[in-house]
């Protein structure tokens, strides 16, 4: 079976990691698996780039202008919603003509426009779509954060100024969206249970097919290594405890540094000899942004994107702290559990269904600095370290190894070649 899977980037985010596993996942399980970019990274040939120059840029930065303009030039929210107005027409690729299932994943900012989404769906080629957050069953936004209108329809948009109208630029990228799934059916997939509830209550996807399938991770990559030659790679302690807190750009507020800057404060509070032995490693963007407010001593490690470093970078810590206030199944969690570390995290989205309680980590009251440093201190102090261990490499094989995600995929990928052939 040949597979296209859509992406704008290779690599970069979450989404992206993502894709290529799966990419990877599917062509080790004996399908024929290629990935369409906007942006390559690397020199892998099962990955295509869409034709690089002037247009590239046209449609990130006129889908930008579009935004920016209805936003009353204020740039506050203006890389929180996305209203593909602009995108490739990938119908007329070789790559799409050849494949049986068109499998989508995060196609925002350029890669595709709802209108080149119409057309994919127009060609009666079966479709895919992996939803890595909310935005394909809202109209603009990625996370609802608490807004509850796309049950109903899309309007009085919190994220546009003076909370948007009954008319407002969220309801017209509504009607569109809706216009576009009246071209042909799509069989959705959620990473986790959690985001399947949040979709099968929007009213943009009634009637659509929706289901779970998780992220997959190679175990070969990420998996257990030796502590001190990790911290040693790393230039950190070989001595004491080593939390460690990981994003893309560390200041991005629904990540939840500033909940972790409470809970340490917690932390520290309750048992002072933690500042001797405890540190504190971050990996990702502006961490000195946000070092001097942290109550342990920090080490601040740049955003790094080799595979091998980040392996080393989990196995350097004692314990993974996820603080995120909105998050569909991360995959810094999974990459964690895989090298036997264990995990503290808010039950918020698909967190609590990665973390089990007192297993491979803590579930920690969604907001509550003080439980989150309850957990970090359970883990570090209380717990038994082997069993958790034990737990989180147990986590992973049984729910994100390549070859079961593989397997759920085909079947759906089956599932809906059959109800094509089916319709025609």
């Amino acid at each position: 079976m040949r597979i296209l899977i859509v992406n704008t980037s290779e690599n970069t985010g979450g989404a992206a990691v993502a894709a290529n596993r799966l990419m990877v996942a599917l062509n080790n399980n004996g399908e024929k698996a290629k990935m369409l970019v906007r942006d390559k990274q690397t020199e892998n040939i099962s990955v295509i780039a869409m034709p690089q120059g002037w247009h590239q840029q046209w449609n990130f930065l006129w889908e930008r202008w579009c935004i920016f303009w209805r936003m009353h030039f204020s740039r506050k929210h203006l890389f929180e919603v996305d209203i593909a107005n602009a995108g490739w027409d990938i119908t007329k690729t070789p790559e799409f003509q050849e494949a049986d299932v068109i499998h989508l994943h995060w196609v925002n900012q350029g890669m595709l426009s709802l209108k080149g989404i119409r057309k994919i769906l127009r060609s009666g080629k079966p479709v895919v779509w992996t939803m890595h957050d909310l935005w394909p069953a809202t109209a603009i936004c990625h996370y609802a954060r608490g807004c509850q209108y796309y049950k109903t329809r899309c309007g009085h948009c919190q994220l546009l100024p003076g909370g948007g109208s009954k008319n407002d630029l969220s309801v017209q990228i509504w009607n569109r969206k809706a216009s576009m799934l009246r071209a042909g059916n799509i069989f959705f997939v959620t990473c986790s249970k959690w985001l399947e509830g949040e979709a099968r209550q929007s009213a943009l996807l009634k009637g659509q097919q929706v289901t779970t399938i998780p992220n997959a991770i190679d175990t070969r990559v990420f998996r257990p290594m030796d502590k001190k030659e990790a911290r040693r790679k790393m230039g950190l302690p070989e001595q004491g405890n080593i939390i460690l807190f990981v994003s893309q750009r560390v200041t991005d507020e629904r990540k939840g540094i500033s909940y972790l800057i409470e809970a340490v404060k917690h932390l520290v509070a309750d048992d002072p000899s933690l500042q001797e032995n405890t540190s504190i490693a971050i990996l990702g963007g502006h961490a000195e942004e946000v070092a001097h407010q942290l109550c342990l001593p920090v080490h601040a490690l740049g955003y790094v994107n080799d595979e091998q470093t980040i392996v080393s970078v989990y196995n350097a810590a004692d314990v993974f702290v996820t603080p995120s206030l909105e998050d569909n199944l991360p995959n810094t969690i999974m990459e964690s559990l895989a090298c036997g570390v264990p995990c503290v995290g808010f039950a918020v989205g698909g967190i609590p269904e990665m973390i089990d309680h007192k297993k491979n980590g803590y579930v920690a009251a969604c907001r509550q600095s003080d439980d989150l440093a309850k957990g970090l201190r359970w883990v570090l102090l209380e717990a038994d370290k082997e069993s958790l261990h034990q737990q989180a490499l147990h986590k992973v094989s049984l729910n994100y190894s390549q070859s079961r995600v593989a397997l759920r995929y085909v079947e759906v990928y089956h599932q809906v070649i059959a109800q094509k052939q089916f319709m025609l």
